[in-house]
């Protein structure tokens, strides 16, 4: 790596700066790296190490996002930890454009491009408490008001091995999952928004299904985690590589199982059930808002309702909660009044008469946040025959719910208070991702 020019001129500051380098450190978590960084005269920053203790700085802080913002006067940068975004820095604006072009050489963007949108992608190799971490990063440059901005996906390829159990799933639901995966065909379906963890769900079942007796094949957008035994294809627009082409050609490899990373418009909707119909088990996602909307949503993309109630054997609704630090996790008891407003939105059962429930006050540990790393809450609808019959009537959406909680399925709402009581997560963080 060929060693960038020196700033002489710039300098970069934190944002906030207590006087107190220890306060400091507590509050934004500040690497060892970016602390010596800020020692040196500004003569002697340069750009390339800048970017580089960026990254080491954000993997420190298990951050999953690194936006680079700019605005009229500055360049702000923001960390997503645990879904949730921070500021963290506020460079000078006159640092944009070098900022912006070593990100562009590192991820093999074109530099002479600004009135474009443009996406690549790196690795760099960090060490951090002993252990040496291979990290693959997703960037996406765009234009606009103001100039360049920059966001950069981290993910990180951990030996830990992420099972279904690992992801939050309770007893109940898991039951379901593995009576769907069971079956020689089918659509098994992981619904939510963006960033609610339905790749890493799929992911999970693939490595539950991944025997030497079976082919698996996959098309993603992009690949995120390698995986042996598996073959993996990454989506090519440049190619005409869709996950529409790309699913046909799948078809003709032989394959057992098929997983597609998203079902975004009619014609791989269209591809992926008849997969289905014709042997082939088929995984995927779609964003809907939870379980019950995705039959609806199918129909809306001009899937047959017998072909959907003939291939979908479950939908999985999901979102992500933050987990309490176990540091500085306490006990709380809730007000007659924060009672009262739980039950209005779930029912009596659920809260069992407690009133007991956890926070995290703060600490170093999870950088005054009370709470570190996240858990997934799902509710699965599994389709039976019930269910089957509504979807060749066309109902809607609340119609399916209804039934679907009638045979036994548990909400995501439901859930999530589930892992309150626990002592997992926070009943205001519960009710954050519902945005009640």
């Amino acid at each position: 790596m060929r060693r960038g020019k020196k700033l002489k001129q710039w300098v970069f500051f934190l944002l906030p700066m207590p006087e107190d380098p220890e306060q400091l450190e507590h509050e934004i978590g500040v690497g060892e790296s970016l602390k010596k960084e800020l020692t040196l005269s500004p003569g002697q920053i340069s750009v390339i190490r800048l970017v580089d203790n960026l990254m080491e700085n954000a993997y420190e802080l298990r951050a999953s996002d690194v936006h680079i913002d700019p605005s009229e006067k500055d360049l702000r940068v923001r960390f997503r930890i645990d879904g949730v975004l921070h500021d963290n820095y506020l460079f000078p604006k006159e640092l944009q454009s070098e900022i912006i072009t070593r990100i562009k050489v590192l991820s093999g963007m074109r530099t002479d491009e600004h009135q474009a949108a443009q996406d690549g992608r790196f690795k760099v190799t960090l060490k951090h408490a002993d252990q040496v971490a291979s990290i693959d990063i997703r960037v996406s440059i765009a234009p606009t008001y103001y100039g360049e901005n920059c966001v950069m996906r981290l993910l990180a390829e951990t030996s830990e091995v992420l099972t279904l159990e690992k992801l939050g799933f309770a007893a109940g639901d898991l039951d379901k999952i593995n009576r769907a995966i069971k079956k020689p065909y089918g659509l098994v379906l992981a619904t939510g928004p963006t960033g609610s963890g339905k790749t890493t769900t799929l992911y999970a079942l693939l490595r539950k299904l991944n025997t030497k007796e079976v082919s698996i094949i996959t098309i993603e957008d992009p690949v995120e985690y390698s995986m042996n035994g598996i073959d993996q294809i990454q989506v090519n627009a440049r190619t005409g590589l869709t996950f529409a082409q790309g699913l046909r050609f799948i078809l003709r490899q032989d394959p057992n199982i098929i997983m597609v990373g998203e079902i975004r418009d009619n014609e791989t909707a269209g591809i992926a059930v008849n997969a289905a119909m014709t042997g082939h088990m088929v995984l995927s996602t779609l964003h809907t808002n939870d379980a019950s909307t995705t039959l609806p949503r199918l129909l809306d993309m001009g899937v047959e309702p017998f072909l959907i109630a003939s291939t979908v054997n479950i939908a999985i609704g999901q979102r992500l909660v933050r987990t309490i630090c176990e540091d500085c996790k306490v006990e709380r008891t809730l007000t007659k009044a924060e009672i009262d407003a739980l039950e209005g939105v779930t029912s009596k059962d659920i809260l069992q008469g407690k009133t007991n429930f956890y926070i995290g006050l703060g600490c170093k540990k999870c950088d005054g946040s009370g709470f570190r790393g996240r858990i997934g809450i799902h509710e699965v609808l599994e389709v039976n025959e019930e269910i089957r019959e509504l979807i060749m009537k066309r109902v809607n959406a609340d119609d399916i719910r209804r039934t679907a909680i009638k045979n036994g399925m548990t909400t995501m709402l439901e859930d999530g208070l589930q892992k309150a009581l626990e002592g997992k997560t926070t009943v205001e963080e519960v009710l954050r991702v519902f945005h009640e």
